[in-house]
């Protein structure tokens, strides 16, 4: 199971020493957690994943190269032909699409996206990310996308067992995504409670 920690904007540094697979960084001013510090030197173990909302896709290859991110997750409305146009331009780059859910989602609509490598899936609320809540996990537990993906959305330190017996269920969960559940303040990570929240997942899984 990996781990990404996102939203990350203030204590980069501290967080990296846990050593998750990801750490992402949200462009999008609209965002409590948007990041315009500089990059700090991440171990290159850690993948950097720069997280978009309806961006321009000039844009987004321009923090590509500036960065130097692994991953582009996009997080709004983005659709499968734009999605095609960014592949074009960012051969080299992992894409996810984050897909917002709630009790009337069309786990259909997902399968016209051919051109992306995973899928994000997280809660639908006011915000593109990082409410605080979770969708009903159950509905993923027979359910194939042809591709692999991600769990996100209200997270919390009481639920790795909850991931353990989805993973159980569903091989195709090979990531969670860990954000406001970990939080002192926004983009603000609390360490503590996720080194032990890591420690007892990997313990399990």
């Amino acid at each position: 199971m990996e781990i990404k920690i996102c939203g990350m904007k203030y204590n980069v540094r501290e967080v990296a020493a846990l050593q998750p697979d990801y750490l992402g960084f949200i462009f999008y001013d609209k965002s409590a957690r948007n990041f315009e510090n500089e990059m700090p030197a991440l171990n290159s173990n850690i993948k950097k994943v720069g997280v978009f909302v309806d961006e321009k896709i000039s844009v987004i290859s321009k923090k590509v190269k500036e960065l130097k991110l692994n991953v582009i997750q996009l997080h709004g409305n983005e659709s499968e032909s734009y999605c095609q146009e960014l592949k074009c331009s960012n051969p080299e780059i992992e894409i996810w699409k984050a897909f917002s859910v709630d009790e009337k989602f069309d786990f259909e609509s997902i399968k016209v996206y051919k051109s992306i490598d995973k899928i994000l899936l997280d809660t639908k609320g006011e915000n593109p990310g990082g409410n605080g809540h979770k969708f009903n996990w159950k509905t993923l537990e027979n359910i194939k996308f042809g591709k692999l993906f991600i769990l996100s959305g209200g997270i919390n330190s009481e639920d790795a067992q909850l991931i353990k017996n989805l993973k159980e269920k569903n091989s195709d969960l090979v990531a969670i995504d860990l954000n406001s559940g970990f939080e002192i303040k926004s983009g603000f990570k609390d360490f503590e409670k996720l080194r032990r929240f890591i420690k007892e997942l990997k313990e399990i899984i």
